[in-house]
């Protein structure tokens, strides 16, 4: 990896991850600083451990990318939970998967995911605002979909929700994240055993037929799926959704011309990156990164919200929301052999989604004002824990 800096002779200065936001749509501001002084530099973690932070784009790509950084294990591990495998185990299960999230059959979801966003639409329209848009629309739309993709009953919803959200908080403890992972696994379990008996048209039944994974695997599979099938995109679509209504002049850009989502969608994952803490990494062996060396076995935080504001790689104020920029790659998916593999199942419902929103709803708008709203600072995945809109 060629360094971007001459390397360091001194021993560097350990700081603070930051935290706490200035604005709702924005990583904290100390990040600006991070990303122009100190691209990659040693902190002390909130938990208290210390590590490396990288905070700007083309060392965090660089990260995702490298194999000398490895995914970082999980303390109880589930079965088939190949977010935290490295190669090769991990693209056993990943190619299992790639044919099942391809543009193509993301497409073919499309008048399907139309059926349920109008569906949930009509709704909202009869049971009159205000409501909240997390709630009646953001939540059920993904969940309804992913729900369907993998073969789970959508009137177990209540329980697969509860349990992910309780593995999202950030103040819950190991012992909660574990007794919530574990039993949305046993759940699936059940499911799974279900389909090896009468298998279904479903992604649970095709793992399971496939014979490559044992029935504990495919049950791990199905928790990962779940979890970042309907709670990364319910909170895209809710953050989204007032991200814009919070910048007037971008929803009537969007109605003047519907050509503008697709860039709109990307400008938003961009944008928002939900991912708010990033992503952790263990260096396998010492690797000199942006002047810096950093020894085997540190932990290394990918900032992606930071990347993704980071003025060398993105046009114009990449610290405002506009539908119209350019595209450039952006990091909200991560990058490299851990990229989300549901990444164009997530533009899709974002495209359909919000577009229906804004076309049934021209004069939407939020009841409370912005900084009213409960934002998500307190899980791993950002957004809102409500929105109440009306009309």
């Amino acid at each position: 990896m060629t360094a971007t800096q001459p390397t360091s002779s001194t021993q560097p200065t350990t700081r603070t991850q930051p935290m706490g936001r200035t604005c709702p749509f924005s990583p904290p501001e100390g990040y600006r600083t991070l990303r122009e002084e100190d691209p990659v530099t040693q902190v002390t973690f909130p938990n208290g451990t210390k590590g490396w932070l990288v905070s700007r784009y083309a060392e965090a790509r660089a990260v995702l990318a490298d194999p000398r950084f490895g995914a970082a294990p999980q303390q109880t591990p589930l079965p088939g939970m190949f977010l935290t495998m490295d190669p090769p185990e991990h693209t056993r299960f990943r190619r299992l998967l790639t044919g099942q999230f391809t543009v193509r059959r993301m497409q073919k979801l499309a008048p399907a995911i139309e059926q349920i966003v109008a569906e949930r639409l009509e709704a909202m329209a009869a049971a009159g605002g205000p409501v909240d848009l997390v709630q009646a629309f953001a939540l059920p739309v993904p969940s309804l979909v992913i729900c369907e993709l993998l073969g789970v009953p959508y009137a177990d919803r209540e329980e697969f929700q509860g349990n992910s959200t309780r593995m999202l908080r950030l103040d819950a403890s190991r012992e909660e994240v574990e007794q919530a992972q574990m039993a949305m696994y046993q759940h699936i379990q059940q499911l799974v055993l279900a389909k090896r008996a009468r298998p279904t048209d479903d992604i649970l039944s095709g793992l399971v037929q496939s014979g490559q994974l044992t029935d504990e695997e495919v049950a791990g599979v199905g928790v990962l799926l779940l979890i970042a099938g309907h709670e990364t995109t319910a909170n895209m679509i809710a953050l989204g959704t007032l991200s814009l209504l919070a910048n007037p002049g971008q929803p009537a850009a969007l109605r003047s011309d519907p050509a503008f989502m697709d860039g709109a969608v990307e400008e938003l994952l961009r944008y928002l990156t939900i991912v708010q803490y990033g992503l952790r990494r263990v260096a396998r062996e010492d690797v000199e990164l942006g002047g810096q060396r950093i020894e085997a076995g540190s932990t290394v935080t990918v900032s992606l919200s930071s990347g993704n504001r980071d003025a060398t790689q993105f046009s114009g104020d990449p610290d405002t929301l506009d539908v119209r920029r350019p595209y450039s790659p952006h990091l909200a998916f991560g990058h490299g052999v851990h990229q989300c593999i549901g990444q164009q199942l997530a533009r899709v419902e974002m495209k359909i989604a919000l577009s229906a929103l804004f076309e049934r709803f021209p004069t939407l708008r939020p009841t409370v004002p912005v900084d009213q709203v409960p934002m998500r600072e307190d899980m791993f995945v950002y957004g809102v824990h409500e929105l109440p809109v009306t009309w």
